[in-house]
């Protein structure tokens, strides 16, 4: 049977809890640390892959070998409707297409919170 403390953690006191939450939550008193981008320095060099769907379309694939440079393609977006930004294929972001010094680029607009 076990006894609750097989994994050599400290003992709570209750100086180490507040229920001063409205919602009955427990939450630990005393500072919270702050995280810095300095915090993160050892992933900086992990590479991912970053896309913005501008829109999608769906056509046969004759008429896919048929494009040529110049063509319209015609996307399930409007202009000004924000964009979709994926991180290795996981949707993090939406933005705005903007125009920098005569190329394209995206600003994000709103960060998407994972549901974990």
């Amino acid at each position: 049977m076990s006894t609750g403390n097989d994994l050599n953690l400290p003992p709570l006191n209750s100086a180490d809890l507040s229920f001063d939450h409205n919602d009955g939550s427990v939450a630990r008193s005393g500072p919270v640390p702050v995280k810095t981008a300095e915090d993160l320095e050892q992933v900086f060099d992990v590479p991912v892959t970053v896309s913005a769907v501008l829109g999608s379309s769906r056509i046969a694939i004759g008429d896919l070998l048929a494009i040529v440079p110049g063509a319209v393609l015609e996307l399930d977006r409007r202009v000004g409707e924000a964009i979709d930004i994926f991180v290795n294929e996981r949707l993090v972001a939406r933005g705005e297409v903007v125009v920098v010094e005569d190329r394209l680029g995206v600003t994000m607009t709103e960060i998407i919170k994972a549901d974990r």
